[in-house]
């Protein structure tokens, strides 16, 4: 909730408008908060520090003033300039996406498959709530671009094989295109497309190089070469994701012409040594359950391959909590 109120107030903007670091006058300058409540903006400012989210230093000016010179630290740095994750932290501390786990033990007494927690809480599944909520389809739909934006960057510089050796993609409920669109930025001669709900496709820009299709995953798949899911698969269940699968092995051409798909998720890792991407993963996969979605190890993510009937797979585990798989026919 600290992180919540200093992005709803623009404090970490603020900072970074003077170059990355400030004392809490300047800070008050620019953000808009009552005057008596200042007092109260130096406990805000010292839970931020104390966790990360920001550095705090005494003043060096030899002056006698103890101010404290607030900076942004790499994990504040996300959430400000021009491609940052704010929007994404918007997202999961919005009120709609905290409120269900307050009921977390009362879904755990009920039989699966069941409402999802959100569904519990809202009366209606999260892809409903946007298709009848215009401001939560924005709220959604800025989220997932931002993600976009940040790991898009950050794949195709880890892992530009995945994209080589293919002249056409389609990104799998891929919302606004920004996936698509870094791929074609950085893949020019690789079409692509972005296949999504139609009252998403009708929100789509149209000033880019990348095609819009309105149609539903579940159907069936335009023809391409490599077809793309970012932090999709893990939404749906064992059955559902089989169902999807075999509809892009029907589409694509064999593994030697440049067939495949693509899909950007995590792989938990039980064992690994990485403290903090364990912990990360064992949060989102619990934080899932708000959609009945979950978080899969290799081995369940194998048994969904090989069972929708795809032959071979690479995991290339570059993403932080997250890979990217290449799922061959």
């Amino acid at each position: 909730m600290a992180l919540k109120s200093a992005l709803d107030l623009r404090i970490l903007d603020a900072i970074h408008s003077h170059g990355g670091c400030a004392t809490l006058p300047q800070v008050v300058a620019v953000v808009k908060l009552h005057p008596s409540k200042i007092p109260c903006l130096r406990r805000l400012m010292r839970v931020l520090a104390a966790t990360g989210v920001l550095s705090a230093d005494q003043s060096p000016s030899g002056s006698g003033d103890d101010e404290p010179v607030y900076a942004l630290t790499p994990v504040s740095r996300l959430l400000v300039d021009s491609q940052n994750l704010a929007p994404l932290a918007a997202m999961v501390l919005n009120p709609a996406f905290v409120s269900p786990f307050f009921e977390l033990g009362t879904w755990f007494q009920k039989e699966l498959p069941g409402p999802c927690l959100f569904e519990q809480t809202h009366g209606r599944t999260l892809w409903e709530q946007a298709d009848r909520d215009a401001t939560f389809d924005v709220l959604f739909n800025d989220s997932m671009a931002s993600d976009s934006h940040f790991i898009m960057d950050i794949a195709i510089k880890e892992c530009p094989g995945a994209f080589h050796g293919i002249s056409s993609l389609i990104d799998v409920a891929g919302g606004l295109g920004a996936a698509a669109q870094a791929i074609s930025k950085a893949f020019p001669g690789v079409k692509c497309s972005v296949l999504d709900l139609d009252h998403v496709v009708s929100n789509a820009p149209g000033d880019t190089n990348v095609q819009y299709i309105a149609g539903d995953m579940f159907e069936s798949m335009p023809p391409a070469d490599a077809i793309f899911f970012k932090w999709v698969l893990h939404d749906w269940s064992k059955e559902e994701c089989i169902k999807i699968l075999k509809n892009c092995k029907k589409v694509i051409p064999p593994r030697e012409e440049g067939g495949k798909v693509i899909i950007i998720d995590m792989v938990v890792e039980e064992g690994s040594s990485n403290l903090k991407r364990r912990e990360v993963q064992a949060l989102f996969d619990l934080y899932m359950t708000i959609i009945n979605g979950i978080e899969r190890d290799e081995q369940e993510w194998k048994s969904i391959f090989f069972e929708a009937g795809f032959s071979d797979y690479k995991i290339s585990p570059v993403l932080g909590a997250r890979s990217i798989i290449e799922v061959y026919p």
